[in-house]
């Protein structure tokens, strides 16, 4: 089931009148939510479904959140899929987290009126032209507080019709576009500040933070040894940011004839084996479409982990391979002049570079 036939399926069978055990068919969809979207999702986003909690929601909806921004929809950025009231239309949307502003707004016309000077604030600070066609108003059909709030708190959303709804790929397309839009705008929401004025809270601008030193900064080996013995264990952060891209390829280069491996093979992030031979992957989440920054990274671990783990230990050199979250264009090339072969995510499978397809691991 892909995302196309999971909301058409929710949009058929969801009862607001209903309760929300186990048991009641929708109910179990919306439950099965992240597993169900797990495999289309781009990145390192994760869905959760939510039919309602103490009784059945009036616009039942599928969170899809970047860890890294946020996990919980009471605060933050997210993106959501939210149906409509009567079950007609389903909405994609960036949405603001809403329930962390009642102690200071309440539930009513302040806070919705607070969450749509926000959502044009961060609007206006995006790239010009990003969310072109996303800025309609987010319409739910529905009076209930919290359903008003999420029409309020729309950055921007599309709406789809569920009986006449878009292909499976141009829904697809849609979520990777709202996923780098997600990216954009949290880099924009740190300028933005709450403080009271003559009509009660509202909101202004703050200069960005700026971000402080971490990672490798304590890391000073002085020899092989102190390397193998000390490279840093990876942070929760990072193992989150790996974990559904490496997760996705493993079961997918089995079948195609690798064996792959992450148990005793840190700091690497995957090893593949076939014959006999090789393979030592590094993978790597592209940030706001812009895959300079996790290329070069993966070149630098690449070549670093080949030396320490191979070279240095009499072993013979495994081939190299950068995997990644999306196309990586002109840096395919790049890393093939390296001896570096690139295979990333596409909306319907995978896709590589020459050496990539060479040994069989994409067509």
């Amino acid at each position: 089931m892909g995302i196309r036939d999971a909301l058409v399926e929710i949009a058929a069978n969801y009862d607001a009148n209903a309760d929300t055990s186990k048991g009641v068919y929708a109910q179990d969809l919306l439950r099965a939510a992240g597993q169900t979207l797990a495999p289309f999702l781009p990145g390192e986003l994760q869905a959760k479904g939510n039919g309602g909690s103490g009784g059945p929601s009036r616009t039942p909806w599928i969170g899809v959140y970047d860890p890294e921004i946020t996990s919980d929809p009471k605060r933050g950025l997210y993106l959501a899929y939210i149906f409509s009231a009567d079950l007609k239309t389903v909405s994609l949307t960036l949405q603001q987290g809403v329930t962390s502003l009642e102690k200071k707004l309440g539930r009513g016309a302040k806070r919705r009126a607070f969450l749509k000077e926000r959502a044009q604030r961060l609007r206006a600070g995006l790239p010009e032209g990003l969310i072109a066609g996303w800025d309609n108003p987010l319409v739910l059909n529905c009076t209930v507080d919290r359903a008003l709030s999420y029409e309020a708190g729309s950055v921007g959303a599309r709406c789809y019709a569920t009986s006449n709804m878009p292909s499976e790929m141009s829904i697809r397309g849609d979520l990777w576009h709202m996923a780098d839009v997600l990216q954009q705008a949290a880099l924009v929401e740190p300028q933005l500040i709450e403080e009271e004025g003559p009509n009660g809270l509202q909101v202004g601008y703050v200069p960005a933070p700026h971000g402080q030193a971490t990672g490798l900064d304590l890391f000073r080996p002085k020899n092989a040894s102190d390397y193998l013995a000390h490279i840093p264990e990876r942070t929760l952060t990072k193992k989150r940011i790996h974990e559904s891209l490496v997760e996705a390829f493993g079961p997918y280069a089995l079948e195609r004839g690798f064996v792959p491996i992450t148990e005793m093979v840190h700091p690497r992030d995957l090893v593949l084996r076939q014959n006999g031979v090789e393979w030592l992957v590094e993978a790597k989440t592209i940030k706001r479409g812009n895959p300079t920054t996790a290329v070069r990274e993966a070149v630098g671990q690449l070549l670093e982990y080949r030396y320490f783990w191979y070279e240095l230990q009499g072993q013979a050199k495994p081939h190299l391979l950068a995997l990644f979250t999306e196309d990586i264009h002109v840096y395919a090339e790049y890393l093939e002049q390296h001896g570096i072969a690139a295979v990333w995510r596409t909306l319907d499978g995978w896709a590589g570079s020459a050496s990539a397809v060479s040994w069989g691991l994409v067509d």
